[in-house]
């Protein structure tokens, strides 16, 4: 019942779902749009890979404050119950090149591999509304933190937008959970080191 809603046929995983996407283009420079278009809902993960990518990368200082407003967007779209995303036009038509986005994702290999032996079909009600609901307040929270300047987090962050996206994708409501609760852990931790912040700012530490 609705499995060929809930798991791709043969389990294709994230990483080799969002190759064979990129090998069914023609061009040698794929728009947005037409890169995401056949994934139906599962676009949203694509979406967070690609968004996870650059947290990996030596990039300008502010490249998470793009990003973490980006992962918000997502969030806020699946918060609202979209069922696949939306993008403004001039970012659907954005051309990437085919051999820096596979570059990119052999880049990536040695944590998607992780995700990969860990991730399989499993309590996919937790994909359905209204939990995924609950997955869009959190990828908000997680865009926030993502985009505030802490020093030495862009990894772990972008490997927790990994986890989101992999559980999209893969339909992995219990890497969705773990997700979640990583997500509410670090918000505690950087609320907390807010406040010592904020302390030491006043002298009162």
């Amino acid at each position: 019942m609705g499995e060929s809603h809930d798991a791709p046929t043969g389990h294709a995983t994230a990483t080799r779902l969002l190759r064979q996407s990129i090998a069914s283009q023609p061009d040698t420079r794929i728009t947005l749009d037409t890169l995401l278009d056949p994934l139906r809902e599962r676009a949203f993960g694509v979406l967070l890979i690609l968004l996870a990518i650059p947290n990996f990368m030596p990039l300008a200082v502010g490249i998470g404050g793009v990003m973490g407003a980006g992962v918000m967007g997502i969030g806020a779209q699946m918060a609202l119950g979209a069922t696949r995303p939306w993008l403004a036009r001039w970012i659907g038509r954005r051309r990437l090149e085919r051999s820096r986005l596979l570059a990119l994702l052999d880049r990536l290999d040695p944590v998607t591999s992780r995700l990969e032996r860990v991730c399989r079909p499993r309590l996919p009600g937790l994909l359905r509304r209204p939990s995924s609901l609950l997955s869009g307040v959190m990828l908000i929270l997680l865009g926030l933190m993502l985009a505030l300047p802490l020093p030495f987090t862009n990894y772990f962050f972008g490997a927790l937008l990994l986890a989101f996206a992999f559980a999209l994708i893969e339909r992995d409501g219990a890497v969705l959970i773990a997700a979640w609760a990583l997500t509410l852990a670090s918000a505690g931790v950087v609320a907390g080191l807010g406040e010592v912040l904020i302390l030491l700012l006043r002298g009162d530490a």
